[in-house]
């Protein structure tokens, strides 16, 4: 770690701790040359895949997207701001366990509703009607009967 003070290569780390519920660590550094200490956090650099669109298209993973399309379903629903974030969570964590650099978008539209049929089933009829391009009345039916069906067993 260069010094910030005096741009020095060498730095000596004199205390570490935790911080933030274990997920960073916090280091007192002291430069070898100047002697001036200063503070640094370390953090793991987990890399979420690219999601490969319908049409091929590559782009990064986007959290504000996915807090979108999950917003817009449960728009005016009784749902819990911190149940839609411990469902972001999950997806994402999904994704990285998955291990590939690249997802279909499909792959992660299909955790989504797996999320919303869990948390309500109004906004998992809603994202699913459009996520799936329902073409008819009977094909949004089939859904609803589906869904029906899951919640008797």
């Amino acid at each position: 770690m260069h010094c910030p003070f005096c741009g020095a290569v060498d730095t000596k780390v004199i205390d570490s701790r935790l911080v933030s519920d274990g997920n960073n660590v916090r280091r007192r550094r002291e430069c070898i040359t100047c002697e001036e200490r200063f503070t640094t956090y370390e953090s793991a650099e987990l890399v979420m895949p690219r999601i490969i669109k319908q049409d091929g298209i590559r782009e990064p993973f986007n959290e504000d997207k996915l807090m979108a399309g999950l917003t817009k379903a449960l728009e005016k629903r009784p749902v819990n701001i911190e149940k839609v974030e411990a469902a972001i969570t999950r997806i994402k964590a999904n994704l990285r366990a998955s291990g590939e650099r690249e997802i279909q978008s499909r792959d992660v539209g299909e955790q989504v509703m797996k999320e919303l049929r869990d948390l309500d089933e109004v906004a998992f009829v809603r994202f699913a009607s459009v996520y799936r391009s329902f073409k008819d009345l009977d094909e949004f039916r089939q859904e609803i009967d589906r869904l029906s069906q899951d919640n008797s067993k």
